[in-house]
């Protein structure tokens, strides 16, 4: 770990914080979800897309929680090692 994924960390809960992309992400799950739920049941392919481009806003959010659990990580391994 390192002060880069302290940094990265940093910004990852920048981001998670902000209202605009928080409202972002609510929304595109939102649409996505209702177009997949009204779609017809016959047009395999295009729920199929839906369903896959709802399921990557969540792979995003994640992501992001990663990067900002890393860089908790980082700055507690580096904390301990200026401390000891």
């Amino acid at each position: 770990m390192s002060e880069q994924d302290i940094a990265r960390g940093k910004r990852a809960e920048q981001l998670l914080g902000d209202e605009m992309l928080k409202g972002a992400f609510a929304t595109l799950k939102a649409e996505y979800l209702k177009a997949w739920e009204t779609s017809p049941p016959r047009d395999t392919d295009g729920r199929e897309r839906l369903w896959q481009a709802f399921q990557i806003v969540g792979k995003v959010e994640t992501h992001l929680g990663n990067v900002l659990n890393n860089g908790k990580i980082a700055q507690h391994q580096l904390s301990g090692l200026t401390r000891g």
